[in-house]
């Protein structure tokens, strides 16, 4: 379950400040619905992929005895 800023609060801010959390989220629900979307929530997912791409992905290079290799929203 995700725990975090919700969408209202996000929009209010750049994408820069979002976390990767945030990013990784609302990306992935973001992803599900993309035949559903109009043209905002397009704009506003295009942007989230922008962000994450500026930020050089989503995927962590090495995992730890705290952390996995895969960015966890919960």
């Amino acid at each position: 379950m995700y725990v975090g800023r919700d969408m209202t609060e996000l929009s209010m801010i750049s994408k820069d400040e979002w976390k990767e959390s945030e990013l990784a989220f609302f990306h992935h629900s973001l992803q599900q619905i993309v035949p559903y979307l109009n043209a905002e929530g397009q704009s506003i997912h295009r942007e989230i992929v922008e962000e994450i791409e500026n930020r050089g992905g989503l995927k962590r290079g090495e995992a730890d005895y705290t952390h996995g290799t895969k960015i966890s929203y919960d």
